[in-house]
């Protein structure tokens, strides 16, 4: 941090970054670094991509923003898109993934209500991350992120990640629950992957519970793990869905969809956002998704996740340091036997831009358009990290 105007909730920072092209950004002293972590799961097109930034640049010539008073063509355009490509009819936009998932939560909760339930529950996840917000604070499974916002908010009770049998075990005993909520590939929670069959049980039980069915797919969706949503690996439609940071390529912009056991729930004056779906949002997500479909960019993720892990497993899974390399798409961990986070700053000086998660696990969040040299140099460079470690 260089000004005492800021809060200090970052801590120090010491790179400043002024300038992306692609893959790759340069700081303020000129160095260049290969960007592995993406703004965290959001320039899945790199850098400054010319058709978002006209996209952009045309849209703030004309109008940023009006408010939801009023209709919003761009917003109207990139709902029927997103209905497309996910099989779910509605859709709530909003400015982040914690927004989105509040929305999530406040359908579940009038789900509960509307059914006579007098204090409606979600079940969420042990090690999950779902926002910052009092509520999604509350769902996320981390008590080092929820320390000093106590009191937390009611109506959550958590279960084992990967555990069928523990939900089932609280649908034995808690007649209150309504919805299950959690993320198809744990990301805070260290590159968490669960077994191919988890989505497909997790939908049957819901089915067989009367509940909504919840995904989390703000880091997982967008084609980072090399489908449009994580769930179509699965083969099956979750009943409300939410996403935000690939969506706009760099611009803040959530969303909130929904099958038709949620579709309905929401009536006029329930729940709303100033500058949610403004046209300047939705310009950037058009663009983005027209990208991502043209480029055929899902397919790209699929194919330089599989290279990546490959690669990275040769060159890193025989040291006596690492536990496990893994992942799905471009959405990849590697799990170290001892917390790591200084790693972050060797990788910088390398020139690579990296991120630690849950104290012991490198999380690779790359563009989904890396090219394969770019590949080469991310894994040649944590290969000679690692091995001088």
């Amino acid at each position: 941090m260089t000004s005492n105007a800021l809060m200090n909730n970052y801590g120090t920072r010491k790179i400043t970054l002024t300038r992306g092209q692609g893959s790759w950004v340069w700081d303020d002293q000129g160095n260049r670094y290969l960007d592995a972590i993406s703004g965290i799961a959001v320039c899945g097109l790199g850098h400054a991509h010319p058709e978002v930034t006209k996209a952009i640049a045309e849209q703030a010539a004309t109008l940023t923003h009006c408010s939801n008073l009023y209709n919003i063509p761009n917003q109207e355009a990139l709902a029927e898109q997103l209905r497309d490509l996910s099989g779910l009819e509605k859709m709530f936009f909003c400015n982040s993934g914690a927004e989105a998932n509040e929305t999530a939560i406040k359908l579940a909760r009038m789900l509960g209500n509307k059914r006579g339930i007098d204090e409606p529950t979600i079940i969420v996840l042990e090690n999950a991350f779902h926002g910052r917000t009092l509520a999604t604070l509350t769902a996320t499974g981390n008590r080092k992120v929820q320390a000093g916002f106590e009191p937390l908010v009611r109506g959550f009770v958590r279960a084992p990640y990967g555990d069928i049998e523990a939900l089932k075990t609280i649908a034995k005993n808690n007649r209150k629950v309504v919805a299950l909520l959690l993320e198809p590939i744990q990301g805070e929670g260290g590159i968490r992957v669960p077994e191919a069959n988890y989505l497909t049980g997790l939908r049957q039980l819901c089915d067989e519970q009367d509940w909504l069915l919840m995904l989390d797919e703000i880091q997982t969706g967008n084609g980072r793990t090399g489908k449009y949503f994580n769930y179509q690996h699965a083969g099956i439609l979750p009943d409300v869905l939410t996403t935000a940071k690939g969506l706009g390529n760099g611009i803040p912009i959530g969303v909130c969809l929904t099958g038709p056991k949620a579709s309905e729930l929401m009536q006029p004056g329930s729940h709303g956002s100033t500058f949610g779906g403004n046209p300047l949002a939705c310009a950037a997500g058009l663009a983005t998704v027209k990208v991502i479909q043209e480029q055929n960019l899902c397919q790209q993720a699929a194919d330089m996740g599989n290279y990546l892990l490959q690669q990275l497993t040769e060159r890193l899974g025989g040291l006596d340091d690492v536990i496990e390399v893994r992942g799905q798409g471009l959405m990849l961990g590697i799990e170290m036997k001892q917390p790591c986070t200084e790693l972050v700053e060797k990788a910088a000086a390398k020139g690579l831009l990296i991120n630690v998660t849950a104290q012991s696990v490198i999380r690779l969040l790359p563009p989904l358009n890396i090219s394969q040299e770019e590949a080469d140099q991310l894994v040649q460079t944590l290969g000679e990290l690692l091995t001088q470690e």
